[in-house]
């Protein structure tokens, strides 16, 4: 059972005889509050704003893929350059991911949360203002940096929830988030249209600026979990990803999935701009919400996480993110029967990232209660590092190849995520500690 990975690493500064502990804003703590919040989970009206917070907050890291060539010919810049918006924002989210999520664990997570969400709505107006290429990719490079408020947020709830419906409340934030990452395509595409690419960047600051203050009256204070010093800290998380297996195994599937589904976005305003479909921008943006229905997996991962089912879950979806390439690598031609296949690959490819996505976190929570920022933080790291690669690599497959290429490569990544989900050959599946509920209880 989970105890058997607890042993590995040791943090002798942690607060283990609380760490769930929750405050309420505002106050001294109440004798039994802690332990009644709990047994209570987290309210429908909280976690809806959470869910929306953890939306918005990431939002601005995907504007830019619909509007790249929009970008581009207003800057002045190449398309190759305008691609590195994408790989920046991924390596300043990565940088918040190593640097400031861990912080969660040692800081009290209100006043984190807020003043991430606060300097996401300063630096999105710093894009919004960019006048040259430079100034463009640090105005995004900072957004990402700072916008990892999602994953604070994502963890906070986590905390916050009963243990029996852990799955199903990071499913539901988690639903937020990835219904911000496909719907900020369309947002984007459609605000393009009305008043320029600068316009979604100033509308998602406004929002970001008010998120920061809803978010200091509504959430509860939490007493930090580890009184480690910041470069302890530091090596505490890397010490968590060495040690544990199960951290090691989930972040590497979660690496190679979200690199195969960068693959995809970062292609797709190239493919569908192209003589073969022609779009505007924001028929692009509207493609993704066909990949909103991603978001319906985020739920359901989260549900059959509660019963134990996240293993089998993560299997079946690198599975069928293998098959989407095949629909996917047809639409390439263009015409009726592309649109179909690139609509049919999208959603399934959506659906399957964020199954494996939702199971890997829900299995990862279950190793280490008391450390989860620290977990979230070598988990989310390694999957945004492989989204990262994932752009990168999508800029000189394109550049070499085209849309065959390009999806050779996806399916290439998503073949490596498979041989790692699948069981072993020899000695059966590895063992994964059983998520949410009963480790947590026993932690």
């Amino acid at each position: 059972m989970a105890e058997e990975n607890m042993h590995d690493v040791h943090d002798d500064g942690a607060r283990r005889s609380a760490p769930d502990a929750a405050t309420p804003p505002g106050g001294p703590i109440p004798e039994g509050w802690a332990a009644d919040r709990t047994e209570a989970g987290i309210g429908r009206g909280l976690l809806l704003l959470m869910s929306v917070a953890a939306g918005l907050s990431v939002a601005g890291n995907y504007f830019a893929q619909p509007l790249l060539d929009t970008i581009g010919d207003d800057l002045g810049i190449g398309s190759s350059l305008t691609a590195l918006v994408v790989t920046v924002a991924q390596v300043g989210y990565g940088l918040g991911l190593v640097l400031l999520v861990p912080l969660g664990d040692l800081v009290e997570r209100r006043r984190l949360a807020v003043g991430l969400t606060a300097a996401t709505a300063l630096f999105l107006t710093v894009t919004a203002t960019a006048d040259g290429g430079a100034l463009l990719l640090l105005g995004t490079a900072l957004t990402g940096f700072v916008s990892v408020a999602a994953q604070i947020v994502v963890a906070y709830a986590a905390t916050l929830a009963a243990p029996h419906e852990r799955g199903r409340t990071v499913g539901t934030v988690m639903s937020g988030l990835v219904l911000g990452i496909l719907l900020a395509r369309t947002a984007a595409g459609l605000l393009a249209d009305l008043g320029g690419w600068r316009t979604v960047y100033w509308v998602n600051a406004a929002l970001m600026a008010l998120l920061a203050v809803l978010l200091w009256i509504c959430l509860p204070a939490l007493r930090p979990t580890t009184d480690l010093r910041y470069p302890a800290l530091l090596r505490s998380t890397a010490a968590l990803l060495r040690q544990e297996s199960v951290v090691r195994r989930r972040s590497a599937i979660g690496a190679l999935t979200f690199g195969s589904f960068s693959v995809l976005w970062t292609s797709m305003a190239f493919l569908l701009s192209g003589a073969e479909y022609g779009w505007s921008d924001s028929a692009i943006g509207l493609l993704g919400l066909a990949g909103a229905a991603g978001s319906l997996a985020a739920g359901v991962s989260g549900r059959l996480a509660d019963r134990g089912l996240a293993p089998r879950v993560s299997r079946i979806g690198t599975l069928l993110l293998l098959l989407s390439w095949g629909p996917l690598a047809a639409a390439g031609g263009g015409g009726g029967w592309g649109v179909a296949a690139l609509l049919v690959g999208v959603l399934v490819l959506d659906l399957a990232v964020q199954g494996v996505h939702i199971s890997n976190q829900n299995l990862v929570y279950a190793v280490r209660p008391e450390a989860r920022n620290r977990l979230n933080s070598a988990y989310m790291t390694s999957y945004f590092v492989g989204g990262a690669v994932g752009s990168a690599l999508t800029s000189a497959v394109w550049a070499a190849g085209g849309w065959p290429a390009t999806c050779a490569a996806g399916a290439a990544l998503a073949a490596g995520a498979l041989c790692l989900a699948a069981p072993r050959a020899a000695g059966g599946r590895p063992h994964e500690p059983r998520p949410s509920g009963e480790a947590t209880r026993r932690g």
